[in-house]
């Protein structure tokens, strides 16, 4: 059997009425959810910088293994230059061994200077890394601080929160999900989380801006849904102003004096 407008309205009056209590639960905890968030995003970041820093670290030392072999290598090559300098059967011959040597011995130079150079990186890196690793372990330290702050925050509203998401849950199914998609649709867009609200005062509970009493007319027959042509909330009831009549002052009777 297929609800009424009327039974919609007050499915999703409902379901309203228990959001806005969740929400009242998680102002509570302000902003230390998209806190705690933020640091786990930091610290991920810091992390990835001192690995990717040790990483940078390990192929400048393994440069300096490999330029000490080159010249243990180069130095292999002017001992054999040497020992063939001995045994030249001309000027020409020894020339061009001559400057075989010289070209190892510059190598060597070019070698050793590369050496000096990445064990000045490596200085280098080495502080960074000691940098990012001490605001690290502050970060980690304010995270810890965080979450124990939002978990005793939590802990005092868990079970009325379970509570709740049970209500909420109970309350959903009674809602045609078309119309549930569309409520949830509005209430994410809406800054407040209203997405169903009484027309008060003659304006919208959500924008305050003003209903025309023919709509406010059909709102109170609930025959359909009518939604707030400025914001697209949900206009679920029209709440009358009731005015008070203020009692007029009586006048005090005079009694005359007896002369």
């Amino acid at each position: 059997m297929e609800s009424t407008i009327a039974q919609k309205l007050e499915g999703l009056t409902t379901l309203q009425s228990i959001d806005i209590e969740l929400d009242e639960i998680k102002k509570i905890r302000g902003a230390l959810p998209d806190e705690v968030m933020d640091l786990e995003d930091e610290i991920v970041g810091y992390e990835t910088r001192v690995e990717k820093h040790n990483n940078e670290l390990a192929e400048l030392e393994e440069g300096i293994n490999a330029n000490r072999t080159a010249i243990k290598d180069a130095e292999k090559l002017i001992q054999k230059y040497e020992e063939q300098q001995m045994n030249v059967r001309n000027n020409r011959e020894y020339d061009a061994i001559t400057k075989e040597i010289e070209l190892q011995q510059l190598e060597i130079q070019i070698l050793e200077k590369r050496i000096k150079e990445n064990h000045a990186k490596i200085d280098t890196k080495k502080e960074e890394i000691g940098g990012t690793i001490e605001t690290l372990e502050e970060r980690k330290k304010d995270l810890d601080s965080k979450k124990d702050e939002l978990e005793l925050i939590t802990a005092e509203s868990k079970d009325d929160e379970a509570g709740l998401l049970k209500k909420r849950e109970k309350a959903s199914k009674n809602i045609e999900e078309r119309l549930l998609k569309s409520y949830n649709k509005i209430r994410n867009n809406a800054k407040n989380g209203l997405a169903v609200v009484p027309v008060k005062r003659g304006a919208c509970g959500g924008c305050f801006n003003i209903v025309p009493p023919q709509k406010q007319a059909e709102i109170r027959e609930k025959k359909k849904l009518i939604v707030c042509e400025h914001c697209g909330r949900i206009l679920a009831d029209v709440e009358d102003e009731i005015v008070v009549e203020e009692k007029k002052p009586t006048k005090r009777r005079t009694t005359k004096k007896a002369s």
